[in-house]
Formats: structure tokens, C-alpha cells, sequence
């Protein structure tokens, strides 16, 4: 019979350097912080593009034609709430939902940095240096709270345009980078002729790990030797690899979900914070809900966005009603947002264009106070009018969710200690 040694060195060095233990030392790298109590989590589903507060979630039914669009309202199962009339999967269980009309989101621009920092500070700059170092709120849950299991990742993404649609960790450091939800899936099997109890031995793994210090970098190393054991927990368990197995659910709640590209990532989402991952991003696809107008390529509002729409409102829907089953909901908290709204009059080829004075976006599980629409805007949705609510109070209410010192520092590369929260965020009241 071959030795570990042997077995490992001989036909899966390349397995070492392209798709194993060397690759998924650096994902475990990311997975550093100790495994904390609640084991709360978090669903971030983000609209890349910008997507419409009026024709979503903040209609207008009495303003005019160009202002009100082309889309109806419809009543909720909370008195005196409306949404668009292509939400009613979400219309019906508003009892469970929170609508925030006011987030100002002036600071933001077409990228992910501002709001899923949650963090006005952290801007598009356009000169290489995006963002300011400032870190994610995914990023900020991997360093100050780590995974509810020590096998999974602690902040994945789910999105197939990375640099479009998240966030990263900024000046915090690589180790609290989001794990892309692909490279996670493709790293977690191990290969032929490698089996569990050889990776156990641990012998069989020092005298592997020698051989290859000769072959590696010295940055390479330094990173397998402090990450390996937790790298090994990750591929000996199968939870990760178990999390991305989507046909181990039933045809009718796949169906349910949605058998593309957001209904998918979507049920993938669950299934990774239901396995221990604390944080996970949704996009997708990159930028389809810029609804420019029917020139583009997301086109206008009736023939880009309302296609999309049941999309978002049975994603939510569905995943709401999956959390409670499960007994999740209280501990998940989920978000759905984009980088702002769109502009109060729609344009000439059909559509509406940036709007940085305000967006709304939705909120469920997480223990919150639901059934409530917080803040408001003016009769056009042109801005705020009551009850602004920053990016800061964003970072704040999820970061008190995760059960993170709101009052908590990061230190950046110049040694200077940066709040965790900035420019007086609060966490947001009314949630509870």
C-alpha cells in the first residue's frame, strides 16, 4: 500500500498548488476569528444597478403619470401599506417584512463600496484607490465575529461579476476577504487516490508539507502553516462541499425558489448559513437593474424591470418562509438592497436614471420588529422627508445583530485605529 507521503506527493502536487490544501489555506485564512455565540448570520441580496424605489417598494399612486410610472400599487397584509402591484408574493407577508423609505444614499455611487460598507466614507474614487481601505460589513463580520462553524467560511459571495458587485475587506486585510461561493465549491473535493484517513495522518502530512516548503514561496508557506489544520477541517468535514450540493433539495422548493441565476444563489445562500457561514452576499447578475430606458442593455421600466420583478418577489417570499421553517428566521437577518434609487420622472426612452437623494430597500428576519414601513419621502420621491437613515445606521443595527461592539476599532496599515461605525451611525430604532 502507498504512504500518505507518497500518495500526497506523487500525482497531487498539483492538486497542492492549483486546487488544494495551498489554495484552501487561503481560504481558511479568511475564517480566523473564533466562533462565537448566538449563531446569528446575515443574507445580503444585492441589486446591482440601482434598483426603482417608486416602481418597488415606494409608489406613488397619487402623483402624476410621469412621476407614478407604469406600474399599479396594491395593499399589503399590513393596513395602509403599498407596494407595486408586481410584489404580491411580498405584499402577502408584509406582516414579516420592513420597508426603509428613506435611506439616503448621496454618498453612494455605481458600485457596491458604500452601502454594503455601510459606510459613507467608503466612496468610488476613480484614481485606484476605491473605497479608502474602509472594510465591507462581510469583511467586518469575518475579523470581529468569524463563522458559526469553524468548517465554513466565514463571509461568502454568491455573484458572478466580482468586482461590480462586492465589497471586500479594504485595508483590513486579505484574511477577511468574501471566499467567491465558486472557487469555495471547486476546492472542497479531494482528489483520486486521496482519501480522509490519509490526510489525518499527520506524519503523512508534515513529511507532505516539507516537500513542498521546498517548492513553494515562503509567503505561501507562512500562510499553509498557520491555516492547515483549519484548511483540513474544512475538506475532511464535506460541510462546505455538502452546502453547495442544491440536489440535495426537493424539486418543488428548487421550483419555488427559482431555477435561475437569483433563485439559485438564493436557496445556495441559505443552505451556506445554514451550514455555519455567517455572512453571504446574493447578486444576480451585474447591473440588471440599471433601467436607463429601452436603448440600454437592462432596458426601462416595463421591459427591464418588470421582468425582474417576480424574480425578487418570490426569492423573498420563498426564503422567508424557508427560514421559519427551519427555525432560522429569528437569527438570519436578510437585506435587500441596491446602490440607490432611480430618478423621480421617468425619461424619454421609458426608463428613469440615478438617484443619490434616496433609495428604499427591504429587511426580514433577524429578531426585527416587521410589518413596518420606517421613514418617508416626499409625494414625488424626490427625497427625504422624514426619518433619514444613513449607511452608518445600516453597518450599526446589522453589526448589533451579529453581536459586534459597535464601538469596536480596526487598525489601518499607518497604524491609526478606525471605528468600526463612522459619522455617528446609530443602530436603527425601530427594528427593535
Amino acid at each position: 500500500m502507498l504512504s500518505v507521503d507518497s500518495v500526497l506527493r506523487v500525482g497531487s502536487r498539483r492538486w497542492f498548488l492549483q486546487t488544494g490544501l495551498a489554495g484552501l489555506s487561503l481560504l481558511a485564512g479568511r475564517v480566523t476569528a473564533k466562533v462565537s455565540k448566538p449563531k446569528t448570520s446575515v443574507i445580503l441580496f444585492w441589486l446591482s444597478g440601482g434598483p426603482s424605489h417608486i416602481d418597488m417598494w415606494d409608489p406613488k399612486p397619487d402623483a402624476p403619470a410621469e412621476v407614478r410610472g407604469p406600474f399599479g400599487s396594491i395593499g399589503t397584509r399590513v393596513p395602509g401599506v403599498r407596494l407595486s402591484e408586481h410584489l404580491p408574493l411580498q405584499a402577502s407577508i408584509m406582516d414579516r417584512l420592513t420597508i426603509l423609505r428613506s435611506v439616503d444614499c448621496r454618498a453612494s455611487d455605481h458600485t457596491p463600496i458604500t452601502l454594503q460598507a455601510g459606510n459613507p466614507l467608503a466612496r468610488r474614487t476613480n484614481d485606484g484607490k476605491e473605497g479608502g481601505g474602509y472594510p465591507s460589513m462581510g469583511s467586518v463580520a469575518a475579523k470581529f465575529r468569524g463563522p458559526n462553524h469553524p468548517a465554513m467560511p466565514a463571509f461568502v459571495g454568491l455573484a458572478d461579476s466580482w468586482k461590480s458587485d462586492v465589497w471586500g475587506a479594504g485595508h483590513l486585510g486579505s484574511s477577511y476577504e468574501p471566499v467567491p461561493g465558486k472557487e469555495l465549491s471547486g476546492r472542497m473535493a479531494l482528489p483520486a487516490g486521496v482519501t480522509v484517513e490519509r490526510l489525518q495522518d499527520r506524519d503523512g502530512m508534515r513529511r507532505c508539507f516539507d516537500g513542498l516548503s521546498r517548492q513553494l514561496d515562503a509567503d505561501t508557506i507562512s500562510r499553509m502553516d498557520g491555516n492547515t489544520r483549519q484548511a483540513l477541517e474544512m475538506v475532511v468535514s464535506g460541510r462546505a462541499q455538502k452546502a453547495f450540493r442544491l440536489d440535495e433539495e426537493t424539486d418543488r422548493l428548487r421550483d419555488a425558489y427559482g431555477r435561475d441565476s437569483l433563485g439559485e444563489k438564493a436557496l445556495l445562500a441559505r443552505r451556506l448559513v445554514e451550514a455555519g457561514s455567517t455572512f453571504v452576499l446574493v447578486s444576480g447578475a451585474w447591473g440588471y437593474f440599471d433601467h436607463h430606458g429601452d436603448d440600454v442593455r437592462w432596458g426601462g421600466i416595463v421591459k427591464g424591470l418588470k421582468p425582474l420583478l417576480p424574480r425578487v418577489d418570490r426569492v423573498i417570499y420563498e426564503l422567508v418562509i424557508d427560514l421559519s421553517a427551519r427555525g432560522l428566521l429569528d437569527s438570519t437577518l436578510v437585506l435587500m438592497m441596491g446602490e440607490f434609487g432611480r430618478g423621480p420622472v421617468i425619461n424619454k426612452n421609458a426608463g428613469r436614471d440615478h438617484w443619490t437623494n434616496c433609495m428604499s430597500m427591504l429587511m426580514a428576519g433577524g429578531g426585527i420588529k416587521t410589518g413596518q414601513v420606517i421613514g418617508a419621502t416626499d409625494a414625488k420621491g424626490y427625497d427625504i422627508k422624514e426619518r433619514r437613515i444613513t449607511p452608518s445606521d445600516l453597518a450599526a443595527s446589522v453589526f448589533r445583530h451579529l453581536g459586534i461592539d459597535q464601538a469596536s476599532q480596526w487598525t489601518d496599515p499607518q497604524g491609526r485605529p478606525i471605528p468600526l461605525v463612522t459619522e455617528g451611525g446609530q443602530a436603527i430604532g425601530e427594528l427593535g
